[in-house]
């Protein structure tokens, strides 16, 4: 695994129009924040984009506005497809069935972008509520785990893969009071140095990438009192977040990544 200071950077990165033409690219989270806009400019820049959430009003919702769009080229990008899944609530056999039909439909997996997460409450520690410790452990890091891996074979049929965590800047140093939250984060880059190093040799490349401050329903949680007008767009941290799943940072793996 490359050493966590290499100085690859996607922020400096130019993308070509059809980045990622060809590419099947799956999205957790596509519902809203960062998500969303990730997988609208995913489908700009060519992707067949695979929305996986739990709301299906939602994700349908989401499939309807990448329809009406066009590409970067100004063609008709390709269709989205829905998958439902809650991952507070999903069993085995809900992660085995949409394995096999990535498999059975596309063959392979381009791109895994893991997004989806819970904030769960800011508090001390002591006074942590544990069932929503689980509750957020669980999302934010269980249910990674298993999408990765049930999902695997399907990115080793890729000839170029790439699975990106979104982590957040309390995952790599942690603050006061930010609990589970904090943890599944810190979890979530120890996950992806575990998941990078295993797949060194392979096609499949694995990073994490921290956003930073953007204008989401998450950070307003966060940050009721903050001017949410001070904060970035959504739309605009996603090219980092494109180049990695893109051509450009093929062999760039194991790697802390910023979006900011």
């Amino acid at each position: 695994m490359p050493d966590q200071q290499t100085a690859f950077d996607p922020r400096r990165l130019s993308l070509k129009g059809d980045e990622l033409a060809g590419r099947v690219i799956a999205i957790t989270g596509p519902t809203a924040g960062i998500g969303h806009a990730l997988a609208l400019e995913c489908a700009t820049r060519g992707a067949e984009v695979i929305l996986i959430g739990r709301n299906v009003k939602k994700l349908e919702a989401v499939h309807d506005e990448i329809s009406s769009l066009k590409a970067v080229g100004g063609e008709a990008v390709p269709e989205p497809c829905i998958v439902p899944l809650d991952l507070e609530r999903a069993v085995a056999g809900d992660y085995d069935a949409i394995a096999n039909a990535v498999m059975q439909r596309w063959g392979r997996l381009d791109g895994l972008v893991l997004n989806a997460a819970l904030l769960g409450v800011l508090a001390p520690i002591e006074d942590y509520d544990v069932p929503t410790w689980v509750k957020v452990m669980h999302v934010n890091v269980t249910a990674n785990f298993a999408l990765a891996q049930v999902l695997l074979p399907s990115l080793r049929a890729s000839k170029d893969a790439s699975i990106l965590f979104l982590s957040s800047s309390v995952g790599r140093r942690a603050r006061a009071y930010w609990g589970a939250y904090a943890v599944s984060k810190f979890a979530i880059e120890g996950l992806m140095q575990t998941l990078a190093d295993e797949l060194e040799k392979t096609a499949v490349r694995v990073n994490s990438i921290n956003p930073g401050r953007a204008r989401t329903h998450m950070r307003r949680q966060a940050f009721p009192s903050e001017n949410i007008e001070s904060l970035p767009m959504p739309e605009s941290l996603t090219a980092p977040m494109v180049a990695m799943l893109g051509p450009q940072s093929r062999g760039v793996t194991g790697q802390a990544l910023d979006a900011q």
